[in-house]
């Protein structure tokens, strides 16, 4: 199946199924002499991994990573590097009631007129376990910019489903279920119960998440086709669920006026960050801003009206262990996304334009 690789010089293709034998992706172009092992990666991973709290499935998985290729005495060779997670609590039973039937939301449908075959234990198609092996080249990329520009990634939840997570503090992330940069303790246990009551009633609910880049260096982008907020949003609408995305201020724009929207310069920097970082394409050095829209999962136990391979009327409920808000795991994957497009704008402008010195000063900095 074409469409499973990311990527120019910062490569990835995924392989493998929600409830196979295991995950996996490999990178190809990571620079050589990045001190790298294992203990790099799983971090990344224990954030995004099921079964972290009643509110998200049940699934119990270590995603532990293993590195099969790629580095040698504790550095990166510059050859691919293969990583592997192994599945250890797959149910492909779980499927089983609807391998003859669509989700009406979901992908089942398109995927069969496309390919004639299904696998409907998640097969390659759009599974959410796949997104785990990109967390895991994420957390490598994360390093190299680090290393090299000081680059970070944050993330928060701004909303689930109808109600509004105002930003606190970036400390308090770590302090809750839902990644959310907030302290106030009546909100977190108002979120807890409508999951609560969502989960008893057999449905779903969707979610805002945002993330930011931070200490990016000025240049990376090109226009027209190869632009980096464009690069950003097909990156972000790669991830499973997404149905909206913003940089800067984003349908803001409509409202504003030039006189608003318009980030002035002074020699002590830029005045604002409508632009979200980005300008004609090209990174401005700010902060990197992006929002992302998550629709409610498909996968849910509730009858919902569809019909069967033959065009039958029937009514579809999804069983098994799903997570009745995708968004509340979908942080460390929106950030995993960001630095992958990062890293891959960062190794061409070093290929094209690492040479090029202007005297005009980076206000940014």
């Amino acid at each position: 199946m074409s469409g499973n690789t990311f990527g120019k010089l910062f490569s990835i293709t995924t392989f493998g199924e929600s409830h196979g034998p295991a995950i996996g992706c490999v990178i190809d172009g990571c620079p050589p002499g990045l001190a790298l092992s294992e203990a790099d990666i799983q971090p990344e991973l224990d954030r995004r991994k099921p079964g972290t709290s009643r509110h998200v499935t049940q699934r119990q998985e270590s995603d532990t990573v293993e590195i099969l290729s790629g580095v040698y005495q504790g550095v990166t060779t510059g050859t691919p590097i293969a990583l592997l997670i192994r599945n250890e609590d797959q149910r492909s039973k779980d499927y089983g009631n609807i391998a003859e039937s669509f989700r009406p939301g979901h992908a089942d449908y398109t995927y069969w007129h496309k390919y004639g075959v299904r696998d409907p234990r998640g097969g390659g198609r759009s599974s959410a376990r796949l997104t785990a092996p990109i967390v895991g080249a994420a957390a490598v990329a994360k390093k190299w910019l680090q290393q090299q520009y000081g680059t970070t990634f944050k993330g928060c939840m701004s909303q689930l489903g109808d109600i509004p997570v105002p930003f606190q503090d970036w400390a308090h992330v770590h302090d809750n279920p839902f990644f959310a940069a907030s302290g106030d303790a009546g909100l977190i246990a108002h979120m807890e119960a409508t999951m609560d009551e969502l989960r008893k009633a057999g449905d779903s609910i969707g979610a805002r998440i945002d993330v930011i880049a931070q200490n990016v260096p000025v240049g990376l982008g090109q226009p027209i086709y190869d632009k980096l907020d464009a690069d950003i949003a097909y990156a972000m609408m790669g991830i499973n669920a997404v149905k909206g995305v913003e940089i800067g201020a984003g349908f803001k724009s409509v409202a504003q006026k030039g006189t608003e929207h318009g980030d002035e310069l002074t020699p002590q920097g830029f005045v604002g960050n409508n632009a979200g970082g980005v300008l004609g394409g090209i990174s401005t050095g700010q902060d990197i801003t992006v929002s992302i829209a998550i629709k409610p999962t498909s996968s849910i136990r509730t009858p919902r009206h569809s019909i069967d391979k033959e065009g039958n009327p029937v009514l579809v409920e999804t069983f098994g262990r799903h997570d009745p808000c995708v968004g509340i795991r979908a942080t460390p994957i929106a950030e995993a996304m960001l630095a992958l497009v990062l890293i891959d704008h960062a190794l061409m402008h070093r290929a094209q334009c690492g040479d090029v010195k202007v005297a005009t000063p980076d206000i940014s900095r």
